[in-house]
């Protein structure tokens, strides 16, 4: 399995591409204008605390103030470390308006919610995540080799044996740590305690809201983060992000270093691998299946619904047969694009009706193994009696639409508009409120050209009544301007 990352860099905007086997698997944005938070640490003001909600508004200097849930906030000791009580602590407790304290973005800002907090701090290597006011010491989950997980965790009991301050803080190790020598990591876990030690004196400094530590870019997170043995090449296809992710490289990871290119074709590089077309298909709510059948995929504020339907698709044996090769071609297609379109939250999936228990677990079977490629933590549950997968899946950041898109403004993000027959009727009964209201003898109705075409065709005995009920004469004018939901009912 080949796997490469494209990196487009402008100077208003940077697009990062995952690419698996020629296939387009997860796309990242970050705009200048909205650029993500998450990971950022800011010297925040208390501005409102809820106790009935067990929570505070924190302003971080952010367009809305940013929530931070009583769960999130962990008392601090003398020295300066995390103090985990068994009991909860009142909210009221633990902050009051007009406090500082020092939060974390753990979600970015979606939609009309602030950014969501925490006091929970950590800071990214390489291989490490360092816990600056925690002493505990972990390793990631998805380091399934029991060898390899003990060889770590000895190597970085040993490095922080030799380090002067292996009092302070604890780590957890990443999964691109897997193969790691004593070095590198020693290397980390300097890099991490200067880092918190430059956090710390901005910290002491600092008397008013401010950003006390900023991630990476966009680019130099994918290296830090994305890369595994599995990347076989990452390109970019600008001189200076090239420049500073082969610096990064030559610093944190010397053995990948020659797996980064500069792109210097004519054609723009998402151009070459379609990544602009995959992306355009990625905004629509269908996705056809190559068995004929298709997902259609609604996204609400609640929740995405994801329904397969069969199709075309016939098959050349039973129906049970049918149905399963769409369900487990479907179970594929729906882990991919819950990571292209970056969908969080809670997440129903409709799959097509299967009556065999067996079926229906060669369906979830082939879901789970989709998405252990998923970077996002998920959880799928069985099929329920009704038929339908409830899964969710961690957001910390906009999807790919929220990013790209903006509500229809001819239709208010519902989707639909009214037809012209409806509109129509929503004149006829302005021009009876309008009529009892004002003693003019004329009217004037402007609507848009298939309205107006309407009123004069197939509504026009009807405006005839309506002219000898009101006892006046009514006009019409095409507004080329007006949506077909748009008209006006004015005096003559």
């Amino acid at each position: 399995m080949s796997e490469e990352i494209l990196i487009n860099v402008t100077p208003r905007e940077t697009r990062l591409a995952l690419i698996e086997n020629g296939l387009l698997q997860e796309i990242f944005l970050e705009r200048r204008s909205r650029s993500g938070h998450v990971g950022d640490i800011y010297l925040g003001k208390v501005v409102r605390v809820m106790p009935g909600m067990e929570a505070a508004f924190v302003d971080i200097g952010l367009e809305r103030a940013a929530f931070l849930h009583n769960t999130d906030i962990l008392p601090i000791d003398a020295d300066g470390m995390e103090v985990r009580s068994e009991t909860p602590v009142d909210i009221q407790r633990q902050l009051r308006e007009g406090q500082f304290i020092v939060v974390q973005v753990a979600k970015d800002p979606i939609g009309t919610k602030g950014a969501r907090l925490t006091t929970h701090l950590t800071l990214p290597s390489r291989h490490l995540v360092y816990l600056p006011r925690n002493s505990h010491i972990g390793i990631s989950q998805r380091l399934e080799d029991e060898a390899e997980r003990a060889r770590l965790e000895q190597l970085l009991h040993k490095c922080l044996e030799e380090d002067a301050r292996q009092d302070q803080g604890g780590f957890i190790i990443r999964t691109a740590a897997e193969g790691a020598s004593s070095d590198e990591l020693k290397e980390d876990v300097r890099f991490l305690h200067k880092l918190w030690a430059a956090v710390e004196r901005r910290i002491e400094k600092s008397e008013e809201v401010r950003v006390l530590y900023r991630d990476l870019p966009l680019y130099l997170r994918a290296v830090r983060d994305l890369i595994t043995p599995q990347i076989e090449k990452i390109r970019l296809d600008t001189q200076e992000a090239f420049d500073e992710v082969e610096l990064f490289m030559r610093d944190f990871i010397p053995d990948c270093q020659t797996r980064v290119e500069l792109y210097q074709g004519e054609r723009p590089i998402f151009d070459v691998y379609g990544i602009d077309d995959e992306i355009e298909k990625a905004l629509g709510r269908q996705v056809k299946l190559k068995s004929g059948g298709d997902l259609i995929i609604d996204q609400t504020e609640a929740m995405t619904t994801i329904d397969v339907n069969t199709g075309a698709y016939l098959g050349s044996k039973n129906h049970a047969e049918t149905v399963l090769k769409t369900n487990l071609e479907a179970a594929t297609a729906i882990a991919r694009q819950l990571r292209i379109r970056n969908l969080g939250g809670i997440i129903i999936l409709d799959f097509i009706d299967m009556i065999d228990p067996e079926h229906q677990r060669q369906v979830l079977r082939t879901l789970n193994k989709a998405l252990e490629k998923d970077h996002a933590r998920t959880m799928v549950t069985s099929i329920s009696e009704l038929g339908l997968v409830e899964m969710t899946r961690k957001r910390t950041r906009e999807s790919l639409g929220q990013i790209l898109c903006c509500p229809c403004p001819v239709c208010s993000g519902r989707g639909r508009v009214k037809t012209s027959e409806t509109i129509c009727y929503e004149i006829f009964r302005e021009i009876v409120r309008v009529a009892r209201a004002y003693e003019n003898d004329e009217l004037l109705v402007m609507a848009s050209q298939g309205v107006v075409d309407r009123l004069l065709d197939e509504e026009s005995s009807t405006l005839a009544d309506l002219e000898v009920l009101t006892g006046k004469t009514i006009r019409f004018e095409v507004e080329p301007m007006y949506t077909q939901e748009q008209y006006d009912v004015v005096l003559f």
